[in-house]
Parts: structure tokens; C-alpha cells; sequence
């Protein structure tokens, strides 16, 4: 049994990192409340709270498309663009629900500008990781020949 080599190329790559990313923006904070000067308390959820879940099986999924060629010999149909564009899509639709969930809930309050950026630094990553994902999606549906 001889197994041929195939080549990761830039879209599998990247498609790897920014599923990385996604995992490391999931576990971090995407809100926080209280902790400020006189207040005891400090609140703080992550991804696992609600539809983030959703972001975060994606990227899971993403792996899992990226490995899945490399587990057989024959050419996988699971391994093209569309699928990893429907996953970012997915991916996508449960990031900006869960943002637009937690603006309507009220959970993310901003006292000074840098809060923005200190107070939901999980979206912040997780969203560049989704870029990265998008970007991904976008060069295997460009450069096929390049896989």
C-alpha cells in the first residue's frame, strides 16, 4: 500500500490557522460585565454560551475537511471549495447572531474606548479567524489547480 503524497498548498493552510484561531478566540472572553472600579463582580462568557457553539464546531469541522484527503488514497468529494465555504458561511451566520444577541441583550456596555478591545477580545480573535476561514474558502474556489 503506497500512499501518494499530496500538497497542503496556501488554502489548506490557511484554512488550518484560521481554524486555530477560531478555537483559541472561542475560549477566550466574548463578554464582559462588572469588575469596574466599586463593582464586585465581575461576568464574563465565552463562545459556549449560546450560538458561538456553532462557530466553534465549524472550526472543528474545518480540520477535519483539511485531514480528510490525507486519510485515504483516492480523492475525497467532501474536499472542495463549496464545503468550505459552507462552513465558514455557518460559521459566519452564528458569529454575527450571537454579536447581535448580545447588543440587544445589553450584555456588552462600553465605559471607555479601549473596552472595546479589552472587554471582548474573543470576538475580536474569533472574527479574525473567520476572515482567515472566508479567505480560505475564497482561494480554493479561485486557484483549484493550486491543490
Amino acid at each position: 500500500m503506497t500512499m501518494h503524497r499530496r500538497p497542503l498548498g496556501r488554502p489548506r493552510l490557511l484554512a488550518i490557522l484560521g481554524a486555530v484561531v477560531v478555537l483559541v478566540g472561542c475560549v477566550l472572553p466574548w463578554w464582559t460585565v462588572g469588575g469596574g472600579p466599586g463593582e464586585i463582580t465581575r461576568l464574563s462568557g465565552n463562545a459556549f454560551d449560546s450560538s458561538g457553539i456553532v462557530v466553534f464546531v465549524a472550526a472543528l469541522v474545518t480540520i477535519a475537511l483539511v485531514t480528510l484527503p490525507y486519510a485515504r488514497e483516492r480523492p475525497v468529494g467532501a474536499d472542495r471549495w463549496t464545503s468550505y465555504a459552507l462552513v465558514a458561511a455557518l460559521a459566519w451566520a452564528a458569529f454575527l447572531y450571537r454579536i447581535l444577541d448580545l447588543l440587544f441583550a445589553h450584555a456588552i456596555a462600553f465605559d471607555e474606548p479601549l473596552d472595546v478591545i479589552t472587554r471582548v477580545p474573543g470576538l475580536w480573535i474569533t472574527g479574525l479567524g473567520l476572515v482567515m476561514l472566508a479567505r480560505s474558502a475564497f482561494d480554493r474556489w479561485q486557484r483549484p489547480s493550486e491543490l
